[in-house]
């Protein structure tokens, strides 16, 4: 009786720290202050977050310089 009550709470444990664990890179990098960004900004992290996904990190050498959209 005893082996599957701790068996039981040591994997409900686990579930925990993994949940704590997970959420931690989220709200690391979430900014205080929501600030409007520019394109080359909303393009640089769109290219972060993929390489993120895929194990790679990224050094931006030359950051992008989108061209201006043309006024009418």
């Amino acid at each position: 009786m005893k082996v599957p009550f701790r068996l039981t709470l040591v994997a409900f444990a686990a579930t925990l720290l993994c949940a704590c664990a997970g959420t931690h890179e989220l709200t690391s990098t979430q900014p205080a202050v929501q600030k409007e960004m520019t394109p080359e900004q909303e393009y640089m992290a769109y290219v972060e977050r993929i390489a993120r996904r895929r194990g790679i990190d990224v050094t931006w050498v030359n950051p992008p310089n989108l061209p201006a959209k043309a006024s009418k």
